[in-house]
């Protein structure tokens, strides 16, 4: 596992951990894809390296057990479309009681936490505030304001930005062995993501997808309420690909509020910057200023459970009509 362009942050708790300062909970907050979980799964290799220096060493038995997924001291619940429950907690409360086998840390990644209910975040409490000797919680989530201010109040809070298009690139290319051109594309559409430019390298079913999510935004602009409603019942099925979609008409309404305000900053859609200005050219600044809040607003509610139908259709019915846009 290599940490690329939020090297701060993973130097933080190394340093912490050499000069014994360890926090007993960590949130490390970003967008999605941004190198969260990495970091955490990094330094959850710190936690029990025995290996030399630097830590971790990354070829220590007890390091690569936590690649692996076998380390009985470390637990990454990282499922990106399920929600983590109350009987979950409890369960890892009860683990976490137990002295660490093998390594120094007892250590527990949680992954995506905007995503536990409630009652289980109320539950996690009780560890935080008392937190058993030689254990490390790191929670991740993509806002802090989605969390229970009081679960947000016992960590240590590390955020994470987008990183540089050209930092991106270098790391395809360098890392992943991707051509120039192909890293440059993906790069852009990353939008500073780069497991998500990984992923798409590995799967070129996620550009096509990413195609087909686009048109079905650009389509849905000349449809009337009959079909955007039948479209937000079908999306909603899947509350992973509720969170894909949002993400990526995000991205598009960003570049159309961009284009139509004139502004100098780079788009994340450089392939369709076409079908970009033309839609930036039919809708009003404040028409896509509007789409981008309600989108990081829905986003968010998503987060915390609410009903996903619900807001797709109100998401939907609000989609400002671009009767003649075409691509």
């Amino acid at each position: 596992m290599t940490v690329v362009g939020h090297e701060w942050a993973l130097d933080l708790l190394l340093n912490g951990l050499a000069m014994e300062r360890v926090s007993h909970a960590t949130l490390i907050v970003g967008p999605p894809n941004i190198g969260k979980t990495t970091i955490a799964c990094v330094f959850a290799q710190a936690l029990n390296c025995t290996g030399g220096q630097p830590v971790p060493c990354g070829e220590c038995l007890s390091c690569l057990k936590v690649v692996s997924g076998n380390h009985p001291d470390v637990r990454i619940m990282d499922a990106p479309d399920q929600t983590l429950k109350i009987s979950e907690v409890r369960d890892l409360q009860r683990e976490l009681a137990l002295s660490p086998h093998e390594g120094h840390w007892r250590v527990v990644v949680l992954s995506g936490f905007e995503r536990a209910t409630t009652e289980a975040a109320n539950a996690l409490l009780k560890t935080l505030e008392e937190p058993p000797a030689q254990v490390v919680l790191v929670l991740t989530a993509t806002e802090a304001d989605v969390l229970l201010p009081t679960i947000v109040s016992r960590c240590q809070v590390l955020s994470l930005r987008p990183l540089s298009t050209a930092s991106v690139k270098e790391a395809l290319m360098s890392q992943w062995g991707s051509q120039p051109e192909q890293a440059e594309l993906l790069a852009h559409l990353s939008g500073g993501r780069l497991g998500w430019a990984v992923r798409a390298l590995e799967d070129e079913g996620l550009l096509v997808r990413r195609d087909e999510h686009l048109d079905n935004l650009v389509s849905l602009m000349s449809k009337g309420r009959v079909e955007r409603l039948a479209y937000a019942a079908e999306l909603s099925r899947d509350l992973g690909l509720v969170r894909e979609v949002l993400g990526l008409w995000l991205g598009w309404w960003r570049d159309v509020m961009l284009l139509a305000s004139g502004s100098q900053v780079a788009i994340i859609n450089v392939d369709q910057e076409p079908v970009l200005r033309e839609q930036a050219g039919q809708v009003t600044i404040q028409q896509a200023q509007r789409m981008v809040a309600r989108l990081r607003s829905i986003a968010m509610n998503i987060d915390r459970n609410v009903n996903p139908r619900l807001a797709i259709e109100v998401l939907l019915l609000s989609l400002p009509s671009a009767l003649s846009l075409s691509n």
